[in-house]
């Protein structure tokens, strides 16, 4: 049974607003409710993002970024940066 997008939406909405209050009030580096709403904001867009999908074949923009995400993140740049030559290490042709 899929979630109403618009149910959704609104779960994704309250998340937010609730993670912002915790946030205001936060007690200290690692305060549990400031994490606890965090992670409730990641479920809620998951919700989201399924009931969106499920209603209209249509997905956001946005992507929910962690430890795991920044990491392979990283690897693709360092990727990319390695298959390319710079002009430094090409050599003149002398004709």
């Amino acid at each position: 049974m899929s979630i109403d997008p618009r149910a959704a939406l609104n779960a994704l909405t309250t998340a937010l607003e609730e993670h912002l209050v915790a946030a205001s009030a936060r007690r200290g580096e690692e305060d549990p409710i400031v994490e606890a709403t965090f992670l409730g904001i990641i479920d809620a867009f998951e919700a989201y993002e399924e009931a969106l999908f499920d209603a209209f074949d249509e997905v956001t923009p946005l992507v929910i970024y962690g430890e795991d995400a920044d990491d392979e993140f990283q690897d693709d740049d360092s990727e990319e940066g390695g298959d390319e030559e710079s002009d430094q290490d090409l050599e003149p042709i002398n004709e």
